[in-house]
């Protein structure tokens, strides 16, 4: 069950049901949880699991749910995904974890009892030897299920991990992130993340309104993601090019462009000192830095000169901050 992630292999094998492990994988070390974001909290969980699976010499696991459970208890709400599936199984990679077992969540799956979670999928399925989950993991129909129960399962042992919390005393959690984002915050919500946080699609064809201005655009819907404040950022966007990313400097706009009395909000994306078609190329584009808020222009004069505005605020930001080439905005950039 080996998954690729933009067309590059991927050495974490990924599973889509709890019953489909072969018998390398079962007596495994397992973390729990949505994962959604795969922010700091949820880091140290999965980095427990490791360190606890190297102790005992088995190999490690993290068992996720897809669709996110909110998407099956509150069908037609708000897009809310920090990272849809593709983008989560990436960060869990990068954790150094051996498999990704992506839960189809189902009504059928979400009526299991919290008992029958236990016995039938943690130890008869995957035989797990250790399960590491957060403080406030809950499972199970109605929730019924928490860390207590897990600890008190017979066949295998339980850690919980403390809530991790930031400098000021906040805990990390997916709901601070996407107030950070709703809120036009993106540093904040980089801090919370570790790494910037991003988007990611297939390039569409626009009206062409960018090419008109002077400002070519490349432009995303986003789908599932959680739709951050409306208005301009600086960015880093990067292009998959064959094996890997290579990424620039941008400037980007979301929202509905009510210059245009456009209903549908895109991600609008400039890329500085950058010539070329990008037109379904697969681009990430990581918001760094929130510029303004959307308005409205009187015309496209003063548009023009807003946008240039903006590039150049974006340009003389993004290069305070240096940027590796490598590994691009992932990963934050040393302070100093």
């Amino acid at each position: 069950a080996n998954s690729t992630a933009r067309g590059q292999p991927l050495s974490m094998r990924i599973f889509r049901h709890h019953t489909e492990l072969p018998g390398d994988a079962r007596g495994a070390v397992v973390a729990l949880g949505n994962f959604d974001g795969v922010h700091r909290g949820h880091q140290a969980v999965i980095e427990t699991a490791r360190a606890v699976a190297a102790r005992a010499g088995r190999p490690c696991g993290v068992m996720t749910f897809e669709p996110h459970p909110r998407a099956l208890f509150g069908p037609g709400g708000e897009p809310f995904r920090l990272t849809p599936f593709r983008i989560k199984a990436r960060h869990i990679e990068a954790l150094g974890v051996d498999f990704l077992i992506a839960q189809r969540f189902d009504a059928e799956f979400a009526g299991h009892e919290a008992s029958d979670f236990v016995e039938t999928v943690l130890t008869a399925s995957l035989g797990v030897h250790h399960v590491v989950v957060g403080y406030d993991y809950v499972f199970g129909r109605r929730r019924l299920g928490d860390v207590a129960m897990l600890k008190a399962a017979k066949g295998f042992s339980t850690t919980s991990v403390d809530p991790v919390m930031a400098a000021n005393g906040d805990i990390y959690s997916s709901t601070r992130v996407r107030a950070c984002l709703v809120e036009g915050r993106p540093g904040e919500a980089a801090e919370l993340l570790g790494r910037y946080w991003e988007v990611e699609g297939r390039v569409e064809r626009g009206d062409q309104r960018g090419r008109v201005i002077g400002f070519p655009t490349a432009n995303l819907h986003l789908g599932e993601y959680q739709r951050p404040a409306a208005g301009a950022y600086a960015v880093r966007a990067g292009i998959d090019q064959g094996m890997g990313t290579v990424w620039h400097d941008g400037v980007a706009n979301f929202g509905r462009r009510p210059s245009f009395d456009d209903r549908d909000p895109i991600l609008e994306v400039h890329l500085l000192d950058f010539s070329g078609d990008l037109y379904q190329r697969h681009l990430r584009v990581a918001l760094v830095e929130f510029l303004r808020p959307e308005c409205r222009f009187d015309g496209i004069e003063s548009l023009k000169v807003q946008i240039a505005q903006d590039a150049a605020q974006a340009r003389d930001l993004l290069r305070a901050r240096h940027f590796p080439n490598h590994p691009g905005p992932s990963v934050l950039p040393a302070k100093g």
